[in-house]
């Protein structure tokens, strides 16, 4: 069962992961974007960023959802993808760290 309540300690904790790692990716985005930029050649390569940045926008939104109730899949999902790592989170009671990475390997197929 997953642990529902959170320390005062761990929400500091979990916002300032949270808020890096959605500062980290939209960096990420923000790069590609300017790389697709500087590689117009004509008028379609603008729909094409156009595209790109829908669809970064739609995954993002739905990725960083901050409910604590879900916040140890996005986590463990952040983890998986890059933009966490598993130190960002150490304060977390040990059973959630434990959840986090039962989820990770049920993630990642391991």
């Amino acid at each position: 069962m997953i642990e529902t309540e959170w320390s005062k300690q761990e929400k500091e904790i979990t916002h300032r992961a949270f808020s890096a790692a959605y500062e980290r990716e939209c960096i990420s985005i923000a790069h590609k974007a300017l790389k697709m930029m500087a590689e117009i050649n004509e008028p379609s390569d603008i729909g094409e960023i156009h595209d790109y940045l829908t669809d970064k926008r739609k995954v993002t939104d739905q990725k960083y959802d901050f409910r604590y109730s879900v916040l140890l899949f996005v986590f463990a999902r952040l983890i998986c993808e890059g933009w966490v790592r598993e130190e960002d989170l150490d304060g977390l009671s040990g059973k959630k760290l434990q959840e986090i990475r039962r989820i990770v390997e049920l993630i990642s197929g391991i």
